[in-house]
């Protein structure tokens, strides 16, 4: 249960890329959910799953001796549905922007992600980063969808 969990329904098991299918595999999934519930409701499970992604990480870690698995991909899912609470979500433009921007900040890592990432240990470094990554791609993506709005 906790490989399916932490491999977000085995997207991360992905020969290729296992980050952006497990990316892939969070922006479906988390627009199927907008689709019946309000970004409110996406924005507390996030909260939810962050906080037993944390929990179920440091233990697979402390079972396997291993640190931010390429498998696991439960942080790509949190990061993502976080940048989604930031646009309007019945807008697919800006949730595809959320998309590209997340997976420029949590592949390049820049400055305090990338710090977060080294640093930082168990759970809450595996998570961490890519909570920033999704604050950061989040508020890029409003932000680009503004410039997009006033200038076109």
């Amino acid at each position: 249960m906790r490989r399916l969990f932490l491999t977000f329904f085995y997207s991360g098991l992905s020969p290729w890329a296992p980050g952006t299918a497990g990316s892939i595999a969070a922006a479906i999934a988390g627009i199927l959910i907008l689709q019946y519930v309000q970004v409110d409701t996406l924005l507390l499970l996030t909260t939810l799953i962050t906080i037993i992604g944390i929990k179920q990480i440091n233990i697979y870690e402390k079972e396997t001796g291993t640190h931010d698995d390429k498998s696991i991909v439960i942080d790509e899912v949190v990061g993502l549905w976080l940048a989604f609470s930031f646009v309007d979500t019945t807008n697919y433009f800006q949730l595809a922007l959320c998309f590209v921007f997340f997976r420029i900040f949590d592949i390049w890592k820049p400055s305090f992600i990338g710090r977060i990432d080294r640093d930082v240990k168990g759970g809450l470094g595996v998570m961490g980063d890519d909570l920033l990554a999704g604050l950061l791609a989040g508020i890029c993506s409003s932000a680009t969808w503004q410039v997009i709005e006033m200038y076109f």
